[in-house]
């Protein structure tokens, strides 16, 4: 399922969700060297993504040698990676694809605008934010010695879908069903859309963790699942205002 537009209206114009959008748009294209046809330098990814091994393994750097990571004391690996706090951050920016950045900034704008018109935007940086760092910690928690980068808006981005569940489950959103090779636009209650893509992460992140080689195609299930959590928890604590739902159309016999 694709969403392409939600029927909840906008009370001000989302600067925050504007300016999230502009910016993993120019660190993908600008820092991160990725194109449309061709993918982000791989040197940029390593040293600004989030390695959860680092993260468990205070004082630890990895470092590429060759098409791996080789981690160990940092002293010992020579390493350009930034500081292993400041990746916390600087890998929600990033994308490993321009379909990976396409998809998480039509979910941003498509449900953050009205979860950040439903706060102050100080509030809503602030919960963005958090439910970034929570989406990273479950999936290290699950996979604390992974020597891999770990990077996208998408965990922050759940924590939005999240707040959205809770605060606008009556809200209709315009999808692009996918059927083999069919596909059809319908509009689906904003709590079956959201409903069903979190119960994809929880069966795909279950059988991820219960693989023996613990691939799982390079998606963080657990990141997304984190991430949702946490804005079904914290978005009471957060929003401070609530849009009205507008009535569905008449249907014409």
């Amino acid at each position: 399922m694709i969403p392409l537009k939600d029927s909840i209206p906008t009370e001000r114009t989302p600067w925050v969700t504007i300016i999230l959008i502009v910016a993993n748009v120019l660190v993908y294209f600008g820092l991160q060297g990725g194109g449309i046809l061709s993918g982000p330098d791989t040197g940029s990814v390593i040293e600004f993504g989030a390695i959860p091994y680092e993260i468990t393994h205070p004082g630890t750097e990895c470092a590429a040698a060759g098409e791996q990571l080789v981690c160990g004391d940092a002293s010992e690996v020579r390493s350009d990676q930034a500081p292993t706090w400041l990746t916390l951050f600087t890998s929600m920016f990033m994308h490993g694809s321009i379909l990976h950045l396409g998809g998480n900034m039509l979910f941003l704008w498509i449900f953050g605008n009205n979860i950040e018109d439903s706060m102050s935007k100080v509030r809503f940086v602030i919960f963005y934010l958090l439910g970034g760092l929570a989406a990273l910690a479950l999936q290290v928690v699950f996979s604390p010695d992974a020597a891999v980068p770990t990077v996208g808006a998408s965990g922050a981005i759940a924590a939005i879908l999240g707040g959205y569940l809770l605060r606008y489950p009556r809200a209709r959103v315009i999808t692009v069903i996918f059927i083999i090779f069919f596909f059809t636009v319908i509009e689906l209650p904003a709590l079956l859309v959201l409903s069903l893509w979190f119960a994809q992460q929880i069966v795909f992140g279950a059988l991820e963790w219960g693989a023996p080689a613990g691939g799982g195609g390079g998606v963080a299930y657990f990141a997304h699942i984190g991430g949702f959590v946490f804005g079904l928890a914290a978005i009471g604590l957060f929003a401070q205002r609530r849009a009205a739902v507008p009535p569905r159309r008449p249907v014409l016999r």
